[in-house]
């Protein structure tokens, strides 16, 4: 009889074979795994989701990595959602229920938004990867290299700086695998997503900073200890979705030799290295449209007094908001006791909430 452990549990399971025939991001189904799998047999990397052989073969030859890459997928779906709280558009489609064969429509085609989560994708898996190795979950990697450059004068090179080298080397190899086949499937959808995967990498190498730490008498800071670390995952989809909003539509037509990407309206210019770019246009996700991946905005929360994309004139699109009040309990009166703890009391008060008709 096998063991218990070389099995993956019958949910899981049932996820991972309907999700066959996702998209290029299908593996972040595996946001749904639950916290206790682990892949810790070969065995196991043949019931993960329609991979590739060349993911197959990562995931073979890099057990420990397939967890990384888990974390990864429960990354992209909390930071998009929040990244988009505040839009008619707020990445629900990203989390698909387990007895649904595919992603929603609004990430099969070629729109912005889809455009923004193979760019959120590429960057997570990368950042995350990164992050493993200076943590020292991954075995096979460690700190990022010293770097070259000789700091100023105060400052010294030193503690643990995330290995992005190895986080885009990995990353890239395992999240583009399914665009780089020759498989069925439209050549302009596939270089998009291969642009805009490539867009969110370029955001993360831009987003790995100088950090330090102080040394010094009484707090003088008269020496630094700096390291080259990554900014947060939700800074860098913060610049991501900057991008979302200014992305560039194009069109698949022939230049010289091969069919390539151009700007629709202005393909005087190439499609520039840093901008995300996107085949379809988007509905207003005003008004649920299961064709075209729009789930609306009746119930949501809006904001009475924003300007912004969360006030209850946008969000509602002119349908108008219904008000309710909500009763918050919140700590109050705080105070400090020598030593050392604080007491607080308890204070209630009744806030009044918006919701889209």
């Amino acid at each position: 009889m096998r063991s218990s452990s070389h099995v993956l549990p019958l949910s899981v399971l049932t996820l991972l074979l309907l999700s066959q025939v996702c998209s290029g991001i299908k593996w972040l189904a595996l946001s749904h795994a639950p916290t206790s799998l682990h892949i810790n047999q070969t065995q196991h990397c043949k019931l993960l989701p329609g991979m590739v052989s060349s993911q197959a073969q990562l995931c073979r030859s890099n057990l420990e990595l397939m967890q990384t890459i888990i974390q990864a997928a429960r990354e992209v779906k909390k930071t998009c959602q929040k990244t988009f709280a505040d839009m008619r558009w707020n990445c629900s489609s990203i989390d698909i229920p387990s007895d649904s064969p595919k992603y929603r429509p609004d990430l099969e085609r070629g729109t912005r938004e889809s455009a923004f989560v193979y760019a959120l994708s590429a960057a997570t898996i990368s950042h995350t990867i990164a992050r493993a190795c200076t943590s020292g979950d991954l075995r096979l990697c460690s700190c990022g290299p010293i770097p070259a450059e000789i700091p100023e004068p105060g400052y010294r090179w030193g503690g643990c700086g995330d290995n992005l080298h190895y986080g885009l080397i990995m990353g890239s190899k395992f999240s583009d695998a399914p665009m780089k086949m020759k498989r069925p499937g439209s050549h302009a959808n596939k270089l998009m997503h291969l642009h805009n995967s490539e867009v969110g990498r370029q955001v993360l190498r831009e987003a790995l900073v100088m950090k330090c730490k102080c040394h010094g008498v009484s707090g003088s800071c008269s020496i630094r200890t700096c390291w080259r670390g990554l900014q947060d995952l939700r800074e860098i989809a913060m610049d991501l979705k900057t991008k979302y909003l200014s992305a560039t539509k194009v069109v698949h037509r022939p230049t010289g030799t091969r069919k390539q990407l151009v700007p629709k309206d202005i393909d005087i210019r190439p499609v520039r290295d840093n901008e995300l770019v996107y085949l379809q246009s988007s509905p207003d996700f005003c008004a649920k449209n299961d064709k075209l991946g729009s789930i609306g905005t009746q119930d949501r929360q809006c904001n009475k007094t924003s300007l912004g994309s969360d006030s209850c004139d946008l969000m509602c699109c002119g349908r108008g908001y219904n008000p309710y009040s909500e009763k918050l309990v919140e700590r109050c009166h705080c105070k400090y006791h020598w030593c050392c703890y604080v007491t607080c009391k308890k204070c209630e008060r009744i806030v009044e909430r918006y919701v889209c008709k």
